[in-house]
């Protein structure tokens, strides 16, 4: 079971519907042309559209599974105590002094161009359970950074 905000569970939901109703329609279009087309053996257009159709229905099975084990998890229903899931924290490197701010979400969710870090990840794992004022040591690539937290509210 994974939990995951409304905002990621619509966002999963409008991908797999968008795959169903847009693009599965738009690629049996393809194979229907390429069929049309005569002998199917060296019908290069066929078997393309065809792996294609194959790598659609993977990627929508994904999606069909990862949504039967998500939750949505209620935000307002979680404390800002400690670190955990949907938080947004703002904490400062103490190796260079340097502010920042992220939000800590299921992997699916994940996004590090809008300071969403996953869960799953060394800094947010790092983090998980401490509370305001505490230092906590993320080993990641370049080594071990010591960030120390500075505010919990909700992400």
């Amino acid at each position: 079971m994974e939990y995951v905000s409304q905002e990621g569970y619509d966002k999963i939901v409008a991908e797999l519907n968008e795959m169903i109703n847009v693009q599965l329609p738009r690629v049996k279009e393809a194979i229907a042309e390429a069929r049309a087309q005569g002998d199917l053996s060296e019908n290069f257009e066929y078997h393309a559209a065809k792996r294609e159709q194959g790598k659609l229905l993977g990627r929508i099975r994904f999606k069909q599974r990862v949504l039967e084990n998500m939750r949505v998890l209620d935000a307002s229903a979680l404390n800002n105590d400690t670190v955990g899931l949907l938080r947004k924290v703002e904490m400062t490197n103490l190796g260079n002094q340097m502010k920042m701010a992220y939000t800590i979400v299921n992997p699916h969710e994940a996004n590090l161009a809008e300071h969403k870090i996953s869960i799953k990840s060394p800094i947010a794992e790092a983090l998980l359970g401490k509370k305001v004022g505490d230092v906590a040591e993320a080993r990641v690539p370049s080594g071990i950074i010591r960030l120390r937290i500075d505010s919990i509210t909700l992400g």
